[in-house]
């Protein structure tokens, strides 16, 4: 089930957070809720993910992406993500999910989120890759092209190793994929039919 609740919240209160700054934090406060756990009474994996989504939607809109991504045709998309878990969100727990957008290079934007308990401590990391898709080119922006676009002046700064070593995981799972899924895995032989 979606957070639609969550999700009018989270674009009816973005202009009380002012604009998104590049480098700057999307902050947004939680209670884990009866919906949101699984059968170990904690936030389910799958909850991360759509947690997250928020953080990205609070920093599109704030930062005035999802005007500009109308205006033009264009559709942002997610091109994969990885997560970490290091600490559980107990039933009725306070967190908040940390959002920002890292840096880029070439057609891809890295984000993070990191969910963050009531005490401080972190409880999950999340990395993403995205870009925008223009939909009349039919093609991937260079994410140059959309920071301008929003009237920006700003380079990227490098990736960090974790950054490298993330979208280096993130093509071979991608190259994986086009692949049909089993590129370079050894096959068990002895589990087929005769």
């Amino acid at each position: 089930m979606y957070v639609w609740a969550r999700l009018a919240r989270t674009i009816a209160t973005a202009p009380r957070r002012g604009s998104y700054v590049m480098g700057g934090e999307s902050r947004l406060a939680f209670r884990c809720l009866p919906t949101d756990i699984d059968a170990n009474v904690h936030l389910n994996n799958a909850r991360y993910m759509t947690l997250a989504d928020l953080g990205r939607i609070d920093i599109f809109v704030r930062a005035g992406l999802v005007t500009l991504a109308r205006r033009n045709g264009w559709a942002p998309m997610m091109g994969g993500l990885q997560s970490v878990y290091v600490r559980e969100i107990r039933l009725w727990r306070r967190f908040e999910v940390v959002s920002s957008i890292e840096t880029w290079e070439g057609t891809g934007v890295i984000g993070k989120h990191r969910f963050v308990l009531d005490n401080g401590e972190t409880a999950a990391l999340i990395m993403t890759t995205a870009g925008f898709y223009d939909r009349t080119g039919r093609r991937f922006l260079d994410i140059g092209e959309v920071v301008a676009a929003l009237g920006h002046n700003l380079q990227p700064r490098p990736l960090m190793e974790a950054e490298r070593m993330f979208m280096t995981s993130h093509q071979g799972l991608r190259s994986l994929a086009k692949a049909g899924g089993a590129a370079g895995l050894p096959v068990d032989k002895s589990a087929s039919e005769d």
